[in-house]
């Protein structure tokens, strides 16, 4: 079975099956990463031959510092999964990892598995199984990738771009795309996480574009202003970023993570974390969150307002960049609209509620599993990492389900 971490409760249900839509998404994925990596590369050395040697070199230890995550954590969790599946030897996979190509393995065998699954009508439930472990795996590296070196990388941009009051094409649809692949890779691994759910409580389209839209507008005002602050004081983001990381990292490890096997690794896995919660909101324990969200948020716009404030005091009047200060209105306003959007969603649009709305959890018989989780045999292999993390997100929320009438989201994890 694989390995979850030291502290997962009770065996996990077994995975949905494989579709050849979610064998698209992998194919679609694993080409965005080969296109993105070669655009980092080009990215960099068009900086370094323009003489902006630093920028260029801040472009490749951004994706350096990534992709040694990413093989880090690809390959303890290759050791503590225990899985036979026509692996390599263990001696193959650290070398692959050591040039950096275990995560682009992951891919590809994800695709391999996954063809072969979607074309095999008869394939075995183990199988398929696999084939959605390795998805889920997969989808949890690239969200570290996403704001280990994607996040960074539009604060970079954006930052250049305010610094030379010039935008390049390419910088602009670098800004744009990166933008939509940081939202994207949050609604992904959301998905992901309700995979372990029944089939009544995943995500809906239009539930599925509310999740994206109230990301994409919380994020985008978030890295705005971190990189006005950047074109402002370039010496000194690094030290706020160290300090609001600390105190995030401290956050993380007092609501008590149990993500891997390892003590030790499990600080990495809270240092990727408080790397993720710098730029948004991301659920790590168990409980009601409604509170810490809104601590959370609270937190991240009168940093953010800080942040903007001293850019804007520093540098008025404007002179020839007026047009930044509607920008920031603008940035302003998306943030609450992002705000409002994610109340409405747990409010109106949570497939949680929607279920209540349709019909009543009398209908649910004994075979489902805790408040609303699969239930059922267990057929090897089950991805135990994101089942924990799927019971931390959504068990309180399912619980309150059962419960809910009078519209109350104090119960209700966001």
């Amino acid at each position: 079975m694989a390995g979850s971490g030291h502290g997962s409760s009770g065996p996990p249900p077994p995975s949905p099956r494989y579709r050849y839509l979610d064998l698209l998404f992998a194919l679609v994925g694993t080409a965005a990463f080969l296109i993105d990596l070669v655009a980092d590369l080009w990215v960099a050395s068009s900086y370094m031959q323009a003489g902006h040697y630093l920028w260029g070199g801040l472009v490749l230890a951004l994706l350096g510092l990534s992709s040694l995550a990413m093989q880090f954590f690809s390959w303890a969790w290759y050791r503590t999964d225990n899985i036979e599946q026509e692996l390599p030897s263990g001696r193959c996979l650290a070398a692959l990892h050591l040039l950096q190509l275990g995560y682009l393995y992951r891919c590809l065998r994800v695709l391999r598995v996954g063809w072969r699954v979607c074309r095999a009508e008869t394939a075995q439930q183990q199988e398929r199984n696999y084939a959605v472990f390795l998805s889920h795996d997969i989808s949890m590296l690239r969200l570290f990738e996403t704001f280990l070196e994607g996040t960074p990388q539009l604060m970079l941009t954006l930052s250049i771009v305010l610094h030379t009051n010039k935008l390049e094409p390419f910088q602009g649809l670098g800004i744009c795309t990166a933008s939509l692949c940081v939202a994207w890779s949050l609604l992904d691994y959301h998905q992901s996480l309700r995979c372990f759910l029944l089939d009544k409580h995943e995500l809906g389209p239009l539930s599925s574009a509310i999740y994206f839209l109230w990301n994409f507008l919380l994020i985008c005002p978030r890295v705005l202003a971190v990189a006005l602050f950047a074109t402002l004081f370039p010496c000194y983001v690094g030290l706020h970023f160290l300090g609001i990381w600390a105190a995030l990292l401290l956050w993380v490890w007092l609501q008590g993570t149990d993500f891997m096997e390892c003590p030790r690794q499990e600080w990495l896995y809270r240092a990727t974390v408080a790397v993720i919660l710098y730029f948004c909101w991301f659920n790590v324990s168990k409980g009601q969150t409604w509170q810490r969200s809104m601590i959370y948020h609270g937190f991240i716009l009168v940093d953010s307002v800080l942040l903007a404030g001293s850019w804007l005091w520093h540098n008025a009047p404007l002179h020839d960049r007026s047009f930044l200060l509607p920008v920031l209105l603008a940035a302003l306003v998306c943030f609450v609209l992002g705000l409002l959007l994610r109340i409405a969603y747990y409010k109106w649009f949570h497939p949680t509620l929607q279920v209540q709305c349709q019909a009543s959890y009398d209908e649910v018989d004994t075979a489902e599993g805790p408040a609303g989780f699969r239930a059922g045999p267990v057929p090897a292999p089950v991805n135990r990492r994101m089942y924990q993390l799927s019971q931390n997100h959504f068990l309180d929320s399912l619980q309150a389900g059962r419960n809910w009438g009078n519209g109350d989201l104090d119960d209700m994890p966001l």
